[in-house]
């Protein structure tokens, strides 16, 4: 009701706006139907704070722009699609996704507690599908900030990665990159080389997702994230949890040794004996 976008209105004389499916600080996310492809899409807009000075106000700007043309060219199964992006006015623009329409991972974890063991490697075996195609692009992309939050579910169950506002972009030769935006991320499905202060600036490859999804995988399973599960973001910071982290199965539910081994080998602190995700997804693939 308090939105302003809540009278059906049909955007750029192809979008109708329908249902409001989200919102958060400043943005909303509305169902919409496509009168030119007849397809179901999802509208999300992005507002500039009016009380933002002009600095804030670009500095926000680039940030989107940065994540449309990463997310612009990404074309697979397991990664939502973006489709369109255009200006609503000087204030507010809109990028046009695929709608997947079965909600997300973390709430369904929420919902049902744990998951099956058969269950959680399926959702993990496409969401590894997602990464390795992510990882042979022309320029690597290191998604950064993958977590249940971020992986979206079709209404036929299919999964797909979303949000790339902190994904990295790498050079195809390069072995790593230096991670230039220390502090941003969802800690709790970091690893430990992303907190290094023994270094002026940490380096990442795409190992980093690898970890993150090692963490997806047992929170699936156990219902809790393996390491801080209770603690907030500055105190898993402050005390090193990631570098400290001890890995610990509880006896119940129980689950396999195969993949307790799978999900230790994702958790390897020394980012070289960490498996990459065509490792990762051969192994969970394998007859």
């Amino acid at each position: 009701e308090s939105s302003k976008r809540n009278k059906y209105e049909l955007l750029v004389d192809r979008y109708l706006l329908l249902n409001l499916l989200g919102k958060g600080g400043f943005s909303e996310v509305y169902s919409a139907f496509d009168l030119v492809e007849c397809r179901e899409v999802a509208c999300k807009f992005h507002t500039l704070n009016p009380v933002w000075n002009e600095e804030r106000k670009r500095t926000y700007i680039r940030h989107a722009c940065r994540e449309y043309n990463i997310h612009r060219r990404l074309n697979h199964p397991k990664v939502v699609q973006l489709y369109d992006v255009f200006e609503i006015d000087s204030e507010c623009f809109c990028t046009v996704l695929e709608l997947c329409g079965g909600g997300d991972l973390d709430s369904y974890i929420r919902q049902q507690g744990t998951l099956s063991e058969r269950e959680a490697r399926c959702i993990m075996t496409q969401i590894f599908s997602g990464l390795v195609y992510l990882n042979s692009l022309e320029q690597p992309i290191i998604h950064y900030d993958l977590k249940p939050g971020n992986i979206l579910f079709t209404r036929a169950g299919e999964v797909k990665i979303s949000d790339f506002g902190l994904s990295k972009v790498m050079d195809r030769e390069a072995e790593s990159m230096e991670l230039t935006s220390q502090g941003a991320g969802t800690y709790w499905y970091l690893p430990p080389e992303c907190f290094d202060t023994c270094v002026a600036v940490p380096k990442i490859n795409p190992k980093v997702d690898v970890w993150s999804a090692g963490v997806i995988f047992y929170q699936m399973l156990y219902g809790k994230k393996p390491f801080g599960n209770n603690v907030t973001q500055q105190k898993f910071r402050l005390e090193s949890m990631a570098k400290n982290a001890v890995l610990e199965f509880p006896a119940k539910p129980a689950v396999s040794q195969e993949t307790k081994d799978f999900i230790a080998r994702c958790f390897v602190a020394r980012v070289p004996d960490r498996p990459d995700a065509r490792t990762c997804y051969d192994e969970l693939t394998k007859k």
